[in-house]
């Protein structure tokens, strides 16, 4: 039961939903790219990732000094989840927003180069 309440409790932040929305519609996404799409601070970003990541909803890997995040793929919940942030994607306009700011990912692979 405590496992369910932390998930639905993940849920209950707009910027989380907003970087679980994002995270929904790509594979894989750096952190710096979530800053500006959402256009945060990255700590802010950073505190609301470890929250989710410690609610087990995403994982991360590191790159070097970057952090790429994606969504969790054995969480028991996700399938629903998944359902629920594409419907939201389609009626919330700042999940809409937010996807249009990130038509690129590219600020650490432009960095490297």
């Amino acid at each position: 039961m405590e496992s369910s309440a932390q998930f639905f409790k993940a849920l209950s932040e707009p910027v989380r939903l907003r970087l679980l929305n994002i995270l929904n519609q790509h594979e894989e996404v750096c952190v710096c790219d979530l800053v500006d799409a959402l256009g945060i601070s990255q700590s802010l970003a950073s505190r609301h990732l470890a929250y989710l990541r410690n609610s087990g909803l995403v994982q991360a890997r590191r790159e070097g000094v970057w952090m790429h995040y994606r969504l969790q793929a054995d969480v028991w919940q996700m399938e629903w989840l998944k359902k629920m942030l594409d419907q939201l994607a389609t009626r919330e306009p700042q999940l809409i927003t937010d996807l249009q700011a990130l038509t690129e990912l590219a600020c650490c692979k432009s960095a490297d180069a």
